[in-house]
């Protein structure tokens, strides 16, 4: 089945998002998905609104960025207004959202989950999109 997919990344960590975004795509070509568009968002709080306007253009959307904790609790409050955001979207309008927002204590960690030949957060992220976009398909959506 052809599944039209959008991946929105945070451009906040240019470095963390790009490794994200090529662990999404590799998972995307190894399933034969093609038809995939990327859409930048400054920061991962950004993100579900981006999702929602157009939350009706894809069959699935890849959520990719990376919040690194600070000395405020400006880290508690944007991972949890995202995440919540993210996972309301997908539910109300049953519609997959991988999350591949990372949720870092140090820049370090950061880049070692985001990095696709290394803990590759963002093909995980790809991959259970596709599983449950063929759930979708397979309980006859």
């Amino acid at each position: 089945m052809k599944y039209k997919i959008c991946i929105v990344a945070s451009k906040y960590y240019p470095n963390i998002s790009e490794q994200l975004i090529a662990g999404a795509i590799n998972v995307l070509k190894k399933n034969k998905i093609k038809n995939y568009k990327k859409i930048y968002a400054p920061g991962v709080f950004e993100i579900p609104t981006l999702i929602s306007k157009n939350i009706n253009n894809y069959d699935a959307f890849i959520a990719l960025g990376c919040v690194i904790k600070g000395k405020t609790p400006h880290f508690k409050f944007i991972s949890e207004a995202s995440i919540n955001s993210i996972m309301n979207l997908s539910v109300s309008y049953n519609k997959p959202i991988g999350n591949g927002i990372l949720t870092c204590l140090n820049k370090n960690q950061a880049l070692e989950r985001s990095d696709h030949k290394k803990k590759d957060k963002g093909g995980e992220a790809a991959q259970a999109t596709i599983f449950v976009l063929q759930a979708f398909n397979d309980n006859g959506k």
